[in-house]
């Protein structure tokens, strides 16, 4: 089982007992404002989330984390690495994302998630370039990029959602952590 300790989160695999407190982020309108169409997702649909997740785990030996407090063991969210499908600009190509409960923002949670995430990706996956899509307006999401060392690689509009997106890219192998 794949588990990255931070100094105050554990990235692991998932499990069943995550559905429920992932569905309940999901299902908040303003953590889902930034995430796809923007709608918040059912427990269903969180639960073929994880489904789908846990595949490409399977499948391409990286995914999506949980992100657990390490003190609490509460579930904070998601944050990993996936094959993109859209938009066209980045697609087929290994990206990086997160989505965590409201009530963990602006902590720094996302930025330590994410930059063990960027680590593994090179010391364990191998990887020599991630992307991010980011829409435009989502300044926090903006503010991780940054600093992740990640820089702007274009501006686009998402043809399946209509939205403004900036993309962003690490070289991977210029990368210091």
């Amino acid at each position: 089982m794949t588990e990255i300790h931070t100094p105050r989160l554990l990235l692991r695999r998932w499990l069943d007992d995550d559905v429920v407190p992932l569905s309940d982020i999901h299902a908040d309108p303003e953590v889902m404002r930034w995430v796809g169409d923007g709608t918040p997702r059912s427990l269903e649909e969180t639960a073929q989330d994880i489904e789908d997740w846990e595949e490409e785990w399977d499948d391409e030996g990286f995914g999506m984390f949980a992100v657990e407090l390490l003190g609490s063991g509460e579930l904070a969210g998601a944050v990993g690495l996936y094959r993109a499908d859209s938009p066209p600009v980045v697609a087929d190509q290994v990206a990086i994302g997160w989505r965590l409960g409201r009530q963990f923002w602006g902590q720094g949670y996302a930025s330590e998630a994410a930059q063990a995430t960027l680590e593994f990706a090179l010391q364990d996956r191998g990887l020599d370039r991630v992307v991010a899509a980011c829409r435009t307006g989502d300044t926090a999401s903006t503010n991780v990029l940054h600093k992740l060392g990640m820089r702007p690689a274009g501006a686009y509009q998402d043809p399946d959602q209509g939205h403004d997106l900036r993309v962003f890219e690490i070289d991977l192998t210029e990368y210091e952590a």
